[in-house]
């Protein structure tokens, strides 16, 4: 076959998110089936470390699409020309942008529709393209792909798309994530929080993600415990992030609240690996990755009991309502309290983590392709 595969999200150094999925699950399709053709999409000059086997052929296609013109420029003027000149079997789109008219196949992955249930959160003009675009390219797929039952679901009652046309491929976690020693731990804590132990959040700093009532939960844990407990923030500001920084300044423990940005793979497992535990609140979340690298690093969870997040996290973490700051902080209090919970979750952790790899990502969405293109 040839395989047409947007893969616009892989730059180097800001691998993480759906560009995670991408890479991950796009260079073992590419190195495990030598017998077809892949062509890469990029918007920009690509990094020669994306070029994952011999079968792969890069195709840069102007211009950068990063704002809601340039995307749909993109994906439904320069995508198609380049579909129409190559004739491929297949169009996979890895990001949920695709296109709606195409001389092949196409396979759609679409991870969440959070702008749906929480458009206040975006830009107007980058709500307003998928608002009106993402029904389309979901409608006029071949097939869609997800990452969880609840985002499967999500499609089909909002879009009226057919559950037999969506499959379910689970995210995996990076191998880079593993359990610390604890003399490493200890030089994490020394760095980051003078020694102390502290809870992590890891992810983007974006309204959904609910980083104000965790900041406010946090705030009722110190008040009520007296803890010298901290809270280490990991993650990029996107879109609103002037929200979060107004409850910030308000924080009555604002000292105890570390935020390092943007880090790479290796500081992420060092960061969460030397951890008391994640907590990781969103309103809402297709996935929830961050919830597997926690697992991954040995590190009790606190998530929230909505969207994808039970159907993730299974009995291996502790599951609290997001809109409710009290239910936050109690589950804080909980586990810093009870180590029996504690090694209880961090057990149900290793066996909730067996069902989810890049390998099986892979496969699953390889099988999704293949079933695209039946005759």
């Amino acid at each position: 076959m040839k395989i047409v595969i947007n893969t616009r999200l892989l730059i180097k150094g800001r691998i993480d998110g759906i560009s995670r999925f991408t890479y991950e699950t796009i260079k073992r399709i590419c190195v495990n089936h030598p017998e077809h053709q892949f062509y890469l999409l990029f918007d920009r000059m690509y990094d020669k470390s994306f070029i994952f086997s011999e079968n792969v052929k890069p195709v840069i296609v102007p211009f950068q699409a990063r704002h809601p013109f340039l995307w749909w420029f993109w994906f439904h003027s320069q995508v198609p020309r380049v579909l129409r000149a190559l004739q491929p079997d297949v169009f996979v789109s890895t990001d949920g942008y695709s296109v709606v008219e195409s001389p092949c196949a196409v396979v759609d992955v679409i991870h969440d529709l959070n702008f749906e249930h929480y458009p206040e959160h975006l830009p107007r003009l980058v709500r307003n393209y998928y608002k009106k675009y993402f029904p389309q390219y979901a409608r006029c797929a071949t097939r869609i792909a997800t990452v969880s039952e609840f985002s499967r679901n999500d499609i089909h009652t909002l879009y009226n798309v057919p559950l037999e046309k969506i499959d379910v491929v689970y995210n995996g976690v990076s191998g880079a994530f593993q359990p610390l020693i604890e003399a490493e731990k200890k030089l994490i804590r020394q760095k980051y929080t003078n020694s102390c132990e502290y809870f992590v959040y890891a992810g983007s700093l974006h309204p959904r993600k609910n980083i104000e009532n965790l900041f406010r939960a946090f705030a009722v844990f110190k008040e009520k415990t007296n803890s010298d407990m901290k809270m280490v923030v990991v993650g990029e500001a996107m879109f609103l992030a002037k929200s979060i920084q107004s409850v910030y300044d308000k924080h009555p423990y604002k000292k105890d609240i570390v935020f390092t940005g943007r880090v790479s793979d290796k500081d992420m497992n060092y960061l969460v690996g030397a951890s008391y535990a994640m907590t990781y609140v969103p309103y809402f979340e297709g996935f929830g990755i961050p919830i597997l690298e926690a697992f991954a690093c040995g590190i009790p969870v606190i998530t929230s009991n909505c969207t994808s997040m039970p159907e993730v996290a299974g009995e291996a973490a502790l599951l609290c309502e997001p809109q409710d700051v009290s239910s936050i902080a109690d589950a804080m209090i909980q586990l810093s309290q009870n180590q029996e919970l504690y090694e209880q979750l961090r057990n149900n952790a290793k066996m909730q983590l067996e069902r989810f790899s890049w390998d099986k990502t892979a496969d699953l969405l390889w099988n999704c392709i293949e079933k695209s293109v039946e005759k």
